[in-house]
């Protein structure tokens, strides 16, 4: 298991499109993937579990991969964090 911290830099924050982006990445992996933000852990993989943290912008999350492939998918999901869900 890996885990990893990752700060939302898009202003608009969690909304739908870039939950809905994080989920395809991280469904696109073998490995579990939990998101978790202030004590609450949801299924990276399902875009309810994710849009309920509502996590703002600046907000810190913490990313957990277990599997297999946890290392690259957790690569990709950081590069998602990191371009902003290619919001701006």
């Amino acid at each position: 298991m890996t885990e990893r911290i990752v700060t939302i830099r898009n202003r608009a924050g969690m909304h739908a499109r870039p939950a809905a982006l994080l989920v395809k990445t991280a469904s696109a992996f073998k490995a579990q993937i939990f998101i978790e933000k202030d004590g609450e852990r949801v299924n990276g993989k399902s875009i309810m579990g994710v849009i309920t943290l509502g996590a703002t912008y600046q907000s810190q999350l913490k990313v957990i991969a277990d599997g297999p492939d946890e290392m690259p998918a957790l690569d990709a999901i950081e590069r998602l964090f990191e371009n902003r869900f290619e919001e701006e």
